[in-house]
């Protein structure tokens, strides 16, 4: 089976990137397409990615450091790259990477991260955040992005068969494109994320990238509100002074730290607290692969990889329903009475049918069943 696989950016490492890293391990013979490829050789190498195939947005100046501005041209540059050498098509798509133009006797598969977040669902989110939601600039903002869900409605019908990384996808995808997903959860690398014997630091960790919905800015306003309690925050990011201002000493910033680092800090970690709306969310399995409990808001993918505590008898965390700092503090001091229900070998269970090769053979299957009746 000759097999290319399309991916919609390569600029820094990140959940679609794992994705890749891991679909290249899985089918070693395959070759990537991309819009831009920008990613240091270091970075590349740990992915396993050797060539890549880019389009004509590869050598538009400033490219590398402004390709979200580009994003008018991205469906025109997805459809010039050239798959026609290949039995099967793996579009891996968060944006316009499904947009590929295949042909006659190819099977193209996608694996959907997301439907386009800012052309469908999400699109008042992300136009606040943007500061794009009112005046000239919103009218313009919101006429681009009609024009994209169109052609992105339009071009999902080049699709022949769709997996999503959750539940939570596939009904977007299903709302947004009419169709129906397999399920292919994210392969997290539960061999490196383990739990250690020694006893726990009596503090609580959050890790994410210092973007607004992630909403750090309310973990931490609400552990400064409960100055007794500790919390660490892992990572950076471009709300990093919002984030900050106004921190109580009981909260500690590490900025990025190394993976080795990140691990040092599940594993010590009484729980885990995590306050996205996310479409799968790999930090709270990462936690549990730890042995750790997680805090989690109760939207999206962390309904299908957090074990709540009214669920079943064996928990690995609880869900606080409201992205507010009170709801928060209500979860935290819920968790404290009950946290004697949660194990860490409950959670180290948990975590490990995310396993990376259970991805593998997910997506192993995913392509042998599409393909069967393709052929025929």
């Amino acid at each position: 089976m000759r097999l290319a696989i399309v991916h919609d950016w390569l600029v820094h490492p990140g959940g679609a990137e794992d994705v890749l890293r891991v679909l290249l391990a899985t089918f070693p013979g395959a070759d990537v397409f991309s819009l831009i490829d920008f990613m240091a050789p270091a970075e590349k190498a740990q992915l396993g990615l050797r060539h890549v195939t880019t389009s004509p947005l590869q050598h538009v100046p400033g490219a590398r450091e402004h390709y979200r501005k580009l994003l008018p041209l991205m469906p025109w540059a997805v459809e010039q790259l050239d798959v026609r050498g290949y039995d099967v098509v793996l579009s891996v798509s968060h944006a316009v990477a499904k947009g590929v133009r295949t042909h006659p006797g190819q099977l193209h598969a996608c694996l959907c991260l997301s439907p386009m977040r800012y052309a469908w669902d999400l699109r008042a989110q992300y136009l606040a955040e943007s500061g794009l939601d009112h005046g000239l600039k919103g009218w313009l903002a919101n006429t681009l992005l009609d024009r994209m869900q169109r052609w992105d409605a339009a071009n999902s019908k080049r699709v022949h068969a769709w997996a999503s990384i959750s539940h939570y996808i596939a009904d977007r995808v299903r709302r947004a494109y009419g169709v129906e997903s397999a399920i292919v959860y994210p392969p997290v690398d539960t061999a490196f994320f383990t739990p250690l014997a020694e006893a726990r630091d009596d503090v609580y960790v959050t890790a994410s990238r210092f973007v607004p919905y992630k909403r750090l800015d309310m973990i931490v306003r609400a552990f400064t509100a409960m100055p007794a309690r500790r919390l660490v925050v892992v990572g950076d990011g471009p709300d990093w002074d919002k984030v900050c201002h106004g921190a109580g000493p009981n909260v500690e910033f590490t900025g990025r730290v190394s993976r080795d680092g990140l691990r040092a800090q599940l594993r010590r970690a009484r729980a885990f607290v995590f306050a996205a709306e996310e479409d799968f969310g790999i930090a709270p399995v990462d936690a549990q692969a730890c042995g750790t409990p997680v805090i989690a808001y109760g939207k999206g993918g962390a309904l299908e990889t957090v074990v709540g505590l009214d669920r079943v008898a064996l928990p690995t965390g609880l869900f606080f329903e409201e992205q507010t700092e009170a709801s928060l503090r209500a979860a935290v001091e819920r968790f404290e009475r009950e946290e004697h229900r949660i194990t860490p070998e409950a959670c180290r269970a948990n975590a490990e049918r995310f396993a990376v090769s259970v991805f593998q053979a997910g997506m192993r299957d995913f392509l042998a069943t599409s393909r069967a009746p393709h052929s025929g």
